[in-house]
């Protein structure tokens, strides 16, 4: 959840909460011209103002909405670029997803795993990334929406040396840029 949400929540809760307290339905005691006190009944509370009610989850066409409703990111196996059956049902979503945005553009960003120089790894990088980029393409996303950028292994999600944490690493990840 967001700190928005989460602090429009507590506000909410407060409000009610402060409704409640003040609400209560003890009599209210007044004098009279005798000296004499006479219970009355508390005046009515005014009627609650119901409250907007609050969104739950991201703002629509932001990254947080993609990444929660969509995936941002497709994996690849070692020194490869080409896209499995997860990595396109990944990016079918994604062609989706940019097509209910049609004045959303991305950056797809390649990433590669600790192993092998630098230069191999940004090349790798950027063939992963124009893999992802040529599939949504090939789904009727517009290529002038479309920027590709190579970090090679400059950017690791993991920072193990092993298996576990080079597979998170050899990754495609779209980054919705407006």
């Amino acid at each position: 959840m967001g700190q928005r949400f989460l602090i429009r929540a507590g506000t909410v809760l407060a409000a009610a909460f402060l409704l409640v307290a003040c609400g209560d339905d003890e009599p209210v005691v007044q004098a009279t011209d005798t000296g004499a006190s006479q219970a009355q009944p508390a005046p009515a509370p005014a009627p609650a103002v119901e409250a907007a009610p609050v969104p739950s989850g991201p703002a629509e066409g932001t990254q947080e909405h993609f990444v929660l409703n969509v995936g941002d990111r497709v994996f690849f196996a070692t020194d490869r670029h080409d896209l499995d059956e997860d990595a396109r049902n990944v990016l079918r979503r994604q062609a989706a997803y940019l097509g209910q945005y049609p004045n959303v553009s991305v950056i797809i960003e390649g990433h590669a795993d600790e192993r092998g120089t630098r230069e191999y790894n940004l090349g790798l990088g950027d063939r992963r990334a124009n893999s992802a980029r040529d599939y949504l393409v090939s789904l009727g996303v517009s290529s002038s929406r479309i920027r590709t950028l190579s970090y090679g292994k400059e950017r690791p999600v993991a920072l193990g040396h092993n298996e576990a944490a080079w597979a998170q690493n050899r990754r495609a990840v779209t980054v919705l840029a407006n």
